[in-house]
């Protein structure tokens, strides 16, 4: 599943639990496949054509990055959705520094979601990233990824 989203040319991918490394390789492997990226700013460094502004303005990319939706502001919040369903062509990526798994069915956003990685660094010296496929705010697929180091 990792790479089918990697392939994607439209949706909306939540990546939590602060995985800049996987986020870097989405956004570069759409950006090699011609995509111009808005991101708000960056928190890592990016290949490609990357122009920084608010996705808001009314501008129209190929792709976006939009960090930390979760932990805004009840209002941004909504007004992030009314966005996000207005442009379920375009390929969205949410970049979530927290670690959000379960707990995602608190959120409206779940709606809105196709998928939803949770990234997890154990303390036993392994990494696990649980892939969800969302339709309609249910999961309809999931699978866990585990590397050791």
């Amino acid at each position: 599943m990792l790479k089918e989203i990697a392939e994607l040319d439209s949706g909306v991918v939540l990546i939590t639990g602060d995985a800049k490394r996987l986020a870097r390789i989405y956004l570069n492997a759409w950006s090699r496949r011609g995509k111009t990226i808005l991101v708000e700013y960056l928190p890592f460094q990016i290949d490609g054509e990357v122009y920084i502004g608010s996705p808001y303005e009314g501008t129209s990319f190929d792709a976006y990055l939009i960090v930390n939706p979760l932990s805004r502001s009840k209002a941004e919040r909504e007004k992030l959705h009314r966005w996000l369903a207005e442009n379920r062509d375009k390929l969205i990526l949410l970049y979530e520094g927290k670690y959000v798994k379960d707990s995602i069915t608190r959120y409206a956003i779940r709606e809105l979601i196709d998928y939803l990685i949770a990234y997890k660094r154990e303390t036993v010296g392994f990494e696990r990233i649980d892939v969800m496929r969302f339709e309609d705010g249910k999961v309809v697929e999931s699978r866990t990824y585990v590397r050791r180091r």
